[in-house]
């Protein structure tokens, strides 16, 4: 009875694991997948073996077990719909002075989704982003946005025009959005795993992580039907490390996206995304945007895994966006 007693007291409680309670893991290998930003059990549990393989120099069958132990730990396995619902409680809908856009999209842009706006230039793909960068705060003074810009799109003078429209604070404002230039597809990756280094060292709530855009050096670097499929294993990694932190961190991921003309379509709008399928069925939002009559602007929303197909539209003005 006193041995078991011993056993129990030794072996640490799911609460209070490390990632060196974990098999395998030893202090050097620990210290190696923490710089690396696995500095967690739940980081663990949703990493690839082939991530834990680079990061910590372990073989793919201890990283296998390594993952293993993790999910067991945090005990990641079915949960019943009743659970789910309870967990969406924790959703945050971040609204635009539009009524209409914000009904488009069930109540505003979610956390925990990514949104793919696309559309041809002028559409207000940008301004939508700047928008976001200010709601996210108007709703919670605490919280941050991040903004990755990979085409010279981003202008604080224009995150000022906002702020003063909303009324609120504008020095503040612009102090809570954290900018970043990209100047290529590996840079703008980069930055974008660099993101967890501010909510976990920095200690920022950060609700919003804007790209504008998506695929602006995807497309330039990768040219010609043979390189596609390296383009799109490409873009397939940034997506999924885009979902795992808007689900981990409960945050907005907005990313807006270029568009194309489709040759083998005759009739109707010859409009398409960039990225294809991939960023398609990645996105948990997609809204296609276009120009209206006399500068207006038309979103369309037309991927949802709640929401109907349906369309709004909304005028873009010095203070910020407004209704119809």
């Amino acid at each position: 009875m006193a041995k078991q007693e011993l056993v129990l007291k030794m072996k640490p409680k799911k609460e209070d694991m490390s990632i060196e309670d974990l098999p395998g893991v030893g202090t050097a290998t620990a210290e190696k997948l923490q710089s690396a930003g696995f500095d967690s059990m739940l980081a663990i549990a949703v990493a690839s073996p082939g991530e834990l393989v680079e990061s910590g120099g372990l073989t793919e069958v201890t990283a296998r077990k390594v993952i293993q132990a993790a999910r067991q730990a945090l005990e990641m396995g079915f949960e019943s719909g009743q659970d789910l619902l309870a967990k969406r409680l924790n959703v945050v809908k971040i609204k635009t002075p539009s009524t209409a856009l914000n009904d488009l999209l069930g109540g505003g842009f979610e956390t925990n989704a990514i949104t793919e706006c696309f559309g041809e230039f002028g559409s207000g793909k940008t301004q939508i982003g700047h928008t976001l960068a200010v709601m996210a705060q108007k709703q919670d003074e605490d919280a941050y946005a991040v903004y990755i810009d990979t085409e010279n799109t981003f202008r604080p003078e224009r995150i000022v025009q906002l702020a003063e429209g909303a009324g609120m604070d504008v020095e503040k404002v612009l102090k809570h959005i954290k900018v970043a230039k990209a100047y290529n597809s590996d840079h703008q990756m980069l930055l974008v795993e660099k993101i967890e280094d501010l909510i976990k060292n920095d200690g920022l709530k950060v609700r919003v992580v804007i790209i504008d855009s998506l695929t602006a050096h995807f497309r330039a670097e990768f040219i010609g039907r043979g390189t596609l499929s390296e383009r799109q294993q490409k873009i397939n990694k940034h997506m999924h490390t885009l979902a795992r932190l808007a689900d981990v961190h409960n945050l907005c991921v907005y990313v807006t996206n270029q568009v194309q003309a489709d040759p083998a379509q005759f009739f109707g709008d010859p409009t398409k995304a960039v990225g294809g399928h991939i960023v398609a069925h990645a996105s948990t939002f997609r809204i296609y945007l276009r120009k209206g009559k006399k500068g207006t602007r038309v979103a369309k929303l037309i991927d949802s895994p709640n929401l109907p197909d349906n369309e709004c539209g909304f005028i873009v003005e010095t203070a910020g966006i407004k209704d119809l």
